[in-house]
């Protein structure tokens, strides 16, 4: 194996694969690190945003996602214990208005994902190596990275490091870039449930009730990936043995009566539970570096973008390598600017959700009967979910401001 490449990807998931695939496609020499011998379900992001999955097919790779099981999903209802189950049942959201050519968002199971991605990009040219240990990454002039596989240890050349090592990325921490992170929230978390014969598998849904929250988000033939947010003082309300049981009977719901088919589900993997929370960084890049997904940032999962940031991140950063050869720390201007003001209106839109769906106890529940009173005569309350759905460019600018966040949620200006 050669010792120069154009680009060392370190992470072969989602974002180091795409990005291989991507590059490979356009001739360039890559060479991919990924630390698992086999991906594993981690209870990461496998919804993708309608504007995401237009970053999927700019990129070329809607076709392949489908084929490998990629699944849509076409209506959305919101669920309270503010409102009869009926009256949310008659209200369902239609999820292809939002971008157009694209039917709603696209469902893919996290490992199977990675792992597609992973073999396309090794089609394509790739270098892709498994079970390997990276022990030092130099950033810079003459960008390297040092690393163990199979017993021996080499260190490898490159004009530029891709950091698509996660959120605890060592790319990251050797190019010296920091990241921010906000207070955390809620708790939440995930699990993954096969055996949901009575949902309908391209009915997403959410609804608060009690000190839970849920989303649903079906990947067809009774397998449902399920997410649920409460307090930060129960963090560890869904530990230990009986965890996955507890979890899914938090899902038994009055507002939600379908709820049923879910906690009647089987668990398909473990339940995990994590703080809320979003990071980023002020300049995804540093000389002979630029970072995607995680490793860049993240957004707060409670709007479930992380795949959608992902392929933008990767759209972006791959149409920059295609389009010359400076590959300087200024070609990627462009893509900071854009992915800082990116996350800070979706950092604005998790803000407002968490506020209205991860939120328990009389208050919240009568704000949330407010401001679902308060839309019905103004949608544009409503707005930032336009943001999620559609992408947070095409929500214009004063709906990310302090003075809009207290018209959401009733609150003094």
């Amino acid at each position: 194996m050669d010792n120069t490449f154009d680009l060392v990807v370190v992470g072969g998931g989602i974002a180091g694969s795409a990005l291989a695939a991507t590059m490979a496609r356009a001739g360039r020499s890559v060479l991919v690190l990924e630390k698992s011998e086999a991906f594993e379900d981690r209870v990461r992001g496998e919804w993708i945003a309608p504007w995401g999955v237009a970053e999927v097919k700019r990129l070329g790779l809607y076709d392949l996602l489908v084929a490998a099981g990629g699944h849509h999903l076409d209506r959305h209802v919101t669920y309270d214990e503010s409102k009869p189950p009926e009256e949310a049942d008659a209200m369902p959201m239609p999820l292809g208005m939002f971008i157009p050519g694209v039917p709603g968002p696209l469902c893919l199971g996290h490992p199977h994902h990675c792992q597609t991605l992973f073999d396309t990009a090794g089609r394509a040219g790739a270098v892709m190596l498994r079970g390997v240990d990276v022990t030092r990454v130099v950033a810079g002039a003459a960008p390297s990275v040092t690393y163990a596989h199979a017993g021996e240890t080499r260190t490898v050349h490159a004009r530029l490091v891709v950091g698509a090592d996660g959120r605890t990325s060592m790319v990251r921490e050797a190019a010296a870039i920091v990241l921010h992170q906000d207070k955390p929230h809620h708790m939440f978390a995930g699990m993954l449930v096969d055996g949901v014969s009575g949902w309908d598998d391209r009915l997403q849904a959410i609804g608060t009730e009690g000190e839970f929250g849920f989303l649903a988000f079906p990947q067809g033939g009774g397998r449902v990936r399920v997410y649920g947010s409460f307090p930060l003082e129960q963090r560890r309300r869904f530990a230990g043995p009986d965890g996955p049981r507890a979890f899914l009977d938090a899902f038994r719901m009055g507002c939600a009566p379908a709820n049923r088919h879910i906690a009647e589900g089987t668990p398909a993997g473990p339940v995990l539970a994590y703080v809320n929370a979003d990071a980023w960084t002020d300049r995804p890049f540093a000389e002979g570096v630029v970072l995607v997904g995680d490793a860049a940032g993240w957004n707060d999962p409670i709007v479930g973008l992380g795949l959608s940031i992902t392929y933008r991140d990767v759209r972006m950063v791959t149409d920059i390598l295609k389009a010359s050869d400076d590959w300087s720390p200024a070609a990627f201007a462009p893509y900071a600017e854009e992915r800082a003001e990116r996350l800070r209106r979706l950092r604005f839109a998790a803000s407002l959700t968490s506020s209205l769906d991860a939120e328990f106890g009389p208050e919240a529940r009568a704000r949330r009967h407010s401001f679902d009173k308060r839309k019905a005569e103004n949608p544009l309350l409503a707005i930032h979910g336009l943001a999620i759905m559609a992408g947070p460019e095409n929500v214009p600018a004063e709906f990310f401001t302090p003075e809009h966040r207290a018209r959401v949620l009733g609150e003094p200006a």
